[in-house]
């Protein structure tokens, strides 16, 4: 695959023998779906095979995962012995990941959300259940508003569990759903819209080094990021 190819998928930020870090663009999904679009693991495994001339098949370890729709930040393993151990960060909660993204309404200074979140995998739609089904998951996050501007803020959100689809839901429940929200957003907004959402904060200990990596994203500079200010 072409470099040029590529940056309509990623754009790298870090890698060595053992981790990759990627900026992951909109609308592309991670692992292979339904919609038979080109998915980010194998278009990674190819430009690891093409940039460092690895025959045969690539091994590269999907540790989390992130929303077809969102952008940002993710790490993969490129060893069986980073993929268990980042694996083991991901379950005791020693990664830290924080997000951003645009919402529509006015959502408070700082807030945290606690809702029960039940998934129908079949149509792959999450809902806020009552704590008394115990179908639910008790759902956490917190949030601070970075800025706003004509109806939308930026947010910044730090997840204390990992729902799917767990921002989008809550923040639309509590009533400032994600701009670009078609699935969980009010229906009023304008289709062929990118889903606001950013993985823009991720650290964690590198697998082989005692060593602590942490990234940032970069800002998108389109709409409607751009009318809002970054904040700290």
């Amino acid at each position: 695959m072409e470099n040029n190819e590529s940056e309509s998928y990623f754009s790298p930020v870090y890698e060595d023998n053992h981790l990759l870090v990627i900026e992951k663009r909109p609308n592309v999904p991670v692992q292979e779906d339904a919609s038979g679009d080109p998915d980010l693991l194998n278009v990674l495994k190819e430009y690891i095979k093409v940039k460092y001339d690895k025959p045969g098949n690539v091994f590269l370890g999907l540790v989390h995962r992130l929303d077809r729709p969102a952008s940002g930040l993710m790490v993969f393993a490129r060893t069986s012995k980073a993929a268990s151990r980042l694996s083991d960060q991901f379950r005791r909660k020693a990664v830290e990941k924080t997000y951003r993204a645009v919402v529509v309404g006015n959502p408070p200074d700082q807030t945290h959300l606690v809702d029960h979140l039940w998934k129908d995998s079949s149509k792959n739609v999450v809902s806020v259940v009552p704590p008394s089904n115990k179908e639910g998951k008790r759902s956490e996050l917190r949030l601070k508003t970075l800025s706003r501007s004509n109806g939308l803020a930026l947010i910044e959100i730090e997840l204390i569990t990992g729902r799917s689809h767990q921002i989008r839901v809550q923040c639309s429940h509590a009533g400032f759903p994600l701009w670009g929200d078609y699935k969980y957003g009010d229906g009023n907004q304008p289709q062929n819209r990118d889903l606001a959402l950013l993985s823009f904060g991720l650290g964690f200990d590198h697998p082989t080094q005692k060593e602590r990596l942490s990234f940032k994203a970069s800002m998108p500079k389109e709409e409607p990021w751009k009318s809002l200010p970054f904040g700290e």
